[in-house]
């Protein structure tokens, strides 16, 4: 096994505590208990990254649970899906449900493909995954199906209830949907924002830093991580701006971490 995975296999998180790891981009390793989650993460080696993926894809082996938000590369990679379904072949796949055939395509078994939607929610072992639609710029839900093509969602295992928000603009009502689940413990949030020359491009965009840091706040979070901004030159952003924005306005009341590559966070649930 990838010697740093094993590392975090052997990782105790006692029951009300849990461990993250920064993959890049919104990529999460997650280990709650004895469950490990990966999300959104991003391991094809190529050229137009500016951060190479911290594990080869081949050498993400032992996962229980891989989610993705939304079918873009940076997220549902689908390179690397394919060679997890081999490797993995017991990890249950969690993906919006607009995105099932492209993930049936990759070679994940039908009864490991969990394909899910806005407001439901999904029991795998001792972890709950609650989905909530994301506006990536746009909502664009499915008039005919009513699917959402992405995802964000509510992690909750081991007494902790973590949120990633995948890539989202804050829209009406996405606060109350949010936080309906209880307490978050900790969140990670895009802060790349949107303009008119990425959009020109199909570049669609996130929530800025300041919608960021604003929606932290408001969801009474203990910890935030901002995410989507270290990847690509051409569509990124200054943590430390978030971070000083947030500390500034809202007077050091939402913790705030900038992650590292691997570097291990910790996750306390409210006492």
């Amino acid at each position: 096994m990838n010697p740093i995975l094993s590392s975090i296999r052997e990782k105790e998180t006692p029951y009300g505590s849990a461990s993250m790891w920064w993959l890049g981009q919104m990529g999460l390793l997650i280990k709650m208990g004895t469950t490990l989650l990966s999300i959104d993460y991003y391991a094809s080696p190529l050229e137009t990254r500016r951060t190479p993926p911290p594990i080869p894809m081949d050498e993400l082996t032992d996962v229980d649970l891989i989610l993705g938000t939304h079918d873009h590369l940076d997220h549902m990679d689908h390179d690397s899906w394919k060679c997890w379904a081999q490797i993995n072949p017991k990890a249950t796949f969690i993906f919006p449900r607009a995105h099932g055939k492209a993930v049936l395509a990759d070679g994940v078994v039908k009864g490991n493909a969990k394909g899910m939607n806005d407001g439901e929610t999904l029991q795998v072992g001792d972890i709950t995954i609650h989905a909530i639609a994301a506006a990536h710029e746009f909502l664009d839900q499915d008039p005919q199906t009513g699917l959402y093509p992405c995802l964000q969602y509510i992690i909750e295992g081991n007494g902790v209830r973590i949120h990633h928000a995948g890539d989202t603009l804050r829209y009406e009502g996405m606060l109350g949907k949010v936080t309906s689940f209880g307490p978050i413990d900790a969140q990670l949030l895009p802060i790349n924002g949107r303009d008119a020359e990425r959009y020109a491009r199909n570049c669609i965009g996130n929530m800025t830093y300041q919608e960021a840091a604003d929606f932290a706040a408001e969801s009474g979070s203990r910890l935030i991580l901002p995410g989507h901004w270290d990847m690509f030159a051409d569509n990124s952003a200054d943590p430390r701006a978030f971070a000083s924005y947030l500390s500034v306005k809202y007077q050091g009341k939402v913790k705030c971490k900038i992650p590292h590559i691997m570097e291990e966070i910790p996750v306390t649930a409210r006492s």
